[in-house]
């Protein structure tokens, strides 16, 4: 399995009201527990006008296959290739 960092523009996502990032994430949660392959979303990050989403897939293609089923706009899809942090003395691959 691989991770990926997605980036969605969402004009106004920061706006969103607590139920509208509710209904996104339930939405998710759905798509994730039909697609019949494994698949994790870990978390997103809300900005002014873009969400980022954390999420594990066997593909590209399947991260695509929910964004489509999940009708969440794709603008870009990268893979974690390392994962660093402060106490990073070792790098994560």
């Amino acid at each position: 399995m691989k991770k990926f960092v997605i980036e969605r523009d969402l004009p106004g996502a920061g706006n969103l009201s607590a139920e509208e990032l509710q209904a996104i994430s339930q939405a998710s949660c759905s798509v994730v527990n039909e697609l019949g392959k494994p698949y994790h979303w870990i978390q997103s990050f809300v900005t002014a006008d873009k969400i980022y989403c954390i999420h594990i897939a066997e593909s590209e293609d399947v991260v695509r296959e929910h964004a489509m089923k999940g009708g969440f706009p794709v603008t870009s899809i990268a893979e974690v290739k390392a994962i660093i942090d402060p106490t990073t003395s070792t790098v994560t691959v």
